[in-house]
Formats: C-alpha cells, sequence, structure tokens
C-alpha cells in the first residue's frame, strides 16, 4: 500500500488538493476529477435503467456496477487523504439502511407471493368478472380498490391484479380499457402514499424516524382527492354498457384467508415494535416471515399426514421443487421468487445515492434546492423529479440530505414522491408493469393524453393537505 500511494498521487494530484482535513472530516469532493466522475458514472447508470425496455439490460446491472466504482473512487480519495478507514465507515452507514430495507420488502413480497399462490388475488379478479358490471361501475370499483389495497400490499401488484380485471371486462373496448388502467395506476399509487407499508419512499421516511406510523393518515385525504379528481375527469370518458359477465369461479387454496389474517398481524406486530420499543422495523416483519412458514409447514405436515405418507426431512432441493403436500404453500419457493432484479436495483440505488452524499453533492443539492428554493417548492419540484426520475433514488437523495422541515413539510414531500410518478406511465413500477400488462393499449401516449387530469389532482391533493394538516407547518 506504501508503494501504491504514491502511484495513485501522481494520477489523481486534483484530490490531494481537495482539502487538507482533521482526522476523520469528510471531504468536499464535488469539484474534483473523482467527484465528476463519480457523478457520471451515476448519471450513464440510470441512463441505462431508463432504457432497460429498449436494452433489455436488467435495471440492476448498470447500478450495481456504478455502486462498486463509485466506492472504489471514493476509498482511493480517503486513501491519499491520510483518511484510509473513513470511506468504509461512511459506506456501512448506506448498507445498513439497506440490510433494513431488504429485510423488509423481503418479508413483504413473500407474503404477497404466498397469497398469489393461495389464489386470494385470482379469486379478487373471478368475483369482479363474474358480477355482470356495468363498465362505469368496474371502472369505480377497480379504482377504488387500488386504493384500499395498496396501503398494505405494494402498488405495483395491487395494479396488476386490477387491471387484469379491467382487460378481462374491456376485452376490444380500447377506449375503457386505456381510461381504467390509467385510474388503476393513480389510484394504487395514491393509496401507498398514507401507509408506510404502501410505498417505498413512506417506508424510508418511517424507517427513518421522521414520522411515525399513525402521522402517515394525515395523508389519507389529500391521497384520495388526489386519486378522486382525475378519475372523476376520466369517468365521462368511460363508454356506456354493461358486458356480458364471464364465467369465471377461482377457488381460494387451503389456508389463503389464514394468510392474509397473519399478514395484518405481521403489520399490526411491526409497527407495534417499531412505535412502543424503537426496534427496527425488519425486525418485526422477520418474525412474520417466521410465523409463515411455520403455517407452512403446519399445512404440508397436516396434508400429508391426512394421506398416510410419512414425515420425512426436506432437503433443500426438494424444498424448492413441488415435493410438499400440493395443497400446501411452498414458502422457501415463495422468498426465491421475490423479486431479486428490484432488491438488487434498490442496493445498487442506495449505494450510489450514498457515495454521492460522501462527496459532497447531496449537501450541496440540499443547500440550492431547499435554502435556495425554500422547502415548499423543492418538495413539490420532487413529485414532478419523481414522475421523470424513480422515486426511490429522488426520495432516498432527499432523506440524505435531511433537511430542517416541520412535520408537515416532510409529509408534504411524502406526498408528492408517492404520487407524482403517475404524472407519466413510466414514473412508477404500477404504471410500467401495467404498460406491460395491457401491451399495445395503454401505452406512453395513451397515458399522457389525461396527464393534464392527473397534474389537476396533483395540485388538488397539495392544496388539501396545505389546508387540512396547515398546523403541522
Amino acid at each position: 500500500m506504501r508503494l501504491l500511494i504514491p502511484v495513485l498521487a501522481s494520477l489523481f494530484p486534483s484530490v490531494l488538493m481537495a482539502a487538507e482535513p482533521a482526522p476523520e472530516q469528510a471531504l468536499d469532493l464535488t469539484g474534483t476529477w473523482i467527484g465528476l466522475t463519480c457523478l457520471g458514472l451515476f448519471v450513464a447508470a440510470y441512463v441505462m435503467v431508463v432504457l432497460e425496455e429498449w436494452s433489455g439490460m436488467r435495471k440492476s446491472i448498470p447500478v450495481l456496477m456504478a455502486a462498486g466504482f463509485i466506492w472504489t473512487l471514493i476509498g482511493i480519495a480517503y486513501t491519499l487523504a491520510g483518511q484510509p478507514h473513513w470511506a468504509g465507515e461512511m459506506v456501512r452507514h448506506s448498507l445498513l439502511e439497506y440490510g433494513e430495507l431488504l429485510l423488509f420488502l423481503l418479508v413483504a413480497m413473500t407474503y404477497v407471493n404466498t397469497l398469489q399462490e393461495r389464489g386470494v388475488f385470482d379469486a379478487l379478479r373471478g368475483w369482479l368478472v363474474s358480477r355482470g358490471f356495468s363498465l362505469r361501475i368496474v371502472f369505480w370499483v377497480t379504482g377504488a380498490l387500488a386504493f384500499l389495497m395498496s396501503p398494505l400490499a405494494d402498488n405495483m401488484t395491487t395494479a396488476l391484479v386490477l387491471s387484469s380485471v379491467a382487460l378481462a371486462v374491456g376485452g376490444d373496448q380500447t377506449r375503457f380499457v386505456v381510461v381504467a388502467c390509467i385510474n388503476i395506476v393513480v389510484a394504487a399509487n395514491a393509496g401507498g402514499a398514507f401507509s408506510p407499508f404502501g410505498d417505498i419512499t413512506t417506508l424510508m421516511v418511517w424507517q427513518k424516524g421522521l414520522l411515525g406510523a399513525g402521522e402517515f393518515m394525515a395523508l389519507a385525504v389529500p391521497a384520495f382527492v388526489n386519486w378522486v379528481v382525475p378519475a372523476s375527469i376520466m369517468s365521462l370518458a368511460v363508454p356506456a354498457g354493461r358486458p356480458q359477465a364471464l364465467a369465471e369461479t377461482v377457488t381460494v387454496k387451503r389456508g389463503g384467508y389464514m394468510i392474509i389474517g397473519m399478514f395484518v398481524i405481521t403489520v399490526a406486530v411491526t409497527v407495534t415494535m417499531h412505535t412502543a420499543f424503537h426496534l427496527p422495523p425488519a425486525l418485526g416483519m422477520m418474525g412474520g416471515l417466521g410465523l409463515l412458514k411455520l403455517y407452512g409447514w403446519y399445512l404440508n405436515w397436516s396434508g400429508l399426514r391426512k394421506q398416510g405418507q410419512p414425515i420425512a426431512f426436506v432437503s433443500h432441493d426438494e424444498m424448492m421443487s413441488d415435493h410438499t403436500e400440493p395443497h400446501a404453500p411452498n414458502t422457501f419457493r415463495e422468498v426465491a421468487r421475490s423479486e431479486w432484479d428490484t432488491l438488487l436495483f434498490f442496493y445498487g440505488i442506495i449505494v450510489c445515492v450514498g457515495g454521492l452524499g460522501a462527496l459532497g453533492y447531496l449537501a450541496a443539492g440540499s443547500q440550492l434546492i431547499y435554502e435556495g428554493l425554500g422547502a415548499m417548492t423543492a418538495n413539490i419540484l420532487v413529485g414532478v423529479a419523481s414522475a421523470i426520475i424513480d422515486n426511490i433514488p429522488v426520495m432516498y437523495a432527499v432523506l440524505s440530505m435531511n433537511p430542517a422541515m416541520s412535520d408537515g413539510h416532510w409529509l408534504l414531500v411524502t406526498l408528492t414522491a408517492g404520487v407524482g410518478g403517475s404524472l407519466l406511465s413510466i414514473g412508477s413500477a404500477a404504471g410500467v408493469a401495467v404498460m406491460g400488462q395491457a401491451h399495445g393499449r395503454y401505452t406512453f401516449f395513451s397515458h399522457l393524453r389525461w396527464s393534464w387530469a392527473i397534474a389537476l389532482g396533483y395540485v388538488a391533493g397539495i392544496l388539501v393537505h396545505l389546508w387540512l394538516n396547515r398546523g403541522l407547518f
């Protein structure tokens, strides 16, 4: 290492001139060659994320690569500055935040996957398409269910389940399918804004300790207005008619309703542990995963016992196969079916943004945006930015900046980051997923034609929050 430092110093002399830090003092590397290179790497990685649909490259790949390169360069900079351990201390902070988020999301995804495997969502879809509702009633029912389901189930799963109803009922009526899908995406994003479990952005704010679980309920009415304003406008474009009811009956598999109850209990225990004892939310969720696995084992054990088959130790390969009793959920396989590309994408984003913070860009951005424009304007622009850039890096950047704001402003940025993605179809995971499911009918441009109505809901939701929760500012 002693031989390597002079070589590195000759390659990166600007780092040594950046500052003469005291022991364990963060460097301002924003104007250095290394800082600008890292910023360029992050921008290039995010461009590749945006182009995922055209390139076919999973979104986790470029951000994982960028995270590694960025922190390598940061490590070089701090080593040259005589603080070889400081970079490691900073990156561990990002890894801890990601670890808590990973465990939390892994459990939530496993529960949702298990409910899908048990046929709970298929049964809901079957019930809706077999009712013979008019197109206008289907429009409002699917929107209302999306708004009510997304606070617990993630907005992407909610949107996929209910958009399948719109596609089944609408058939070849493209005009109805378009407005129904837009309505579902807007409602799913709005519903997730008033629950710490409804969206990644709300989860991050809650885990950071900036708002309590109950405080998010202050956004319930503004979020409802955000959905109902564009929904009322788009409902005027729903064609008249009552399509013939489809003969689709789905039976929920054994234990499906019990697993719904277990998920609710897991959420309640997690909130209680975090609120009363200040324990990490991931701890309660992992306990809920243990409960789910125990129940899966019980269903398998009792099913095999009824058939008179012996209960034996199951190897890992058998766990991942269909070895278990056919009427029991394979919880190990449901863990494996989690959205690992998404989970690894979150790792890359959190570590990259943490690197930009270590370089000094987030502090500079906070001074430019929050001190220059003011918290109100900055928080509204965050929502607009989340329609173009994924709301995860936008919100994580805000949390890393940690500007001094009242609870009212933290609720405002939570609302705008959560619902701002509805302005464009590519602005949220729900919109992107539904575009894939309704390929050729619900498209970027069909959504764009109604962006003005969604923008009215965005403004109306903000105004209602400013009026209704004015005492929190």
